[in-house]
């Protein structure tokens, strides 16, 4: 095996996770999403942008991200939430708190 084996196989393998991931999160209903509502790991409610790219502010995982919670101000797992599992008052709230100005 080549010294450069060990990197690609590192490399396929992400790329199988990512995949991974984008497949489950559009079987949970989410493919296609601009802006959501999203809850991180201790509850917040909060809107942001959720489409599948590069950022310096977040690491896209498919169905969760690793990045700022604009309410908490904590770095942390986020996933985003159906519209049809929000109330009324989440709603509102998360509209309260955006993770980038909207557009």
């Amino acid at each position: 095996m080549s010294s450069a084996a060990p990197i690609i196989i590192i490399v396929v393998a992400g790329l199988l996770a990512f995949a991974a991931g984008a497949i489950i999160a559009r079987r949970r209903g989410y493919a296609g999403l601009e802006e959501v509502v999203a809850r991180c790991r201790q509850g917040h409610l909060f809107t942001t942008v959720w489409a599948s790219k590069v950022s310096i502010h977040e690491i896209d995982l498919g169905w969760a991200r690793l990045q700022r919670c604009p309410v908490g101000d904590h770095w942390t797992l986020v996933v985003p939430v159906k519209d049809s599992d929000l109330t009324a008052e989440e709603r509102r709230i998360a509209g309260q708190h955006r993770d980038a100005p909207s557009r």
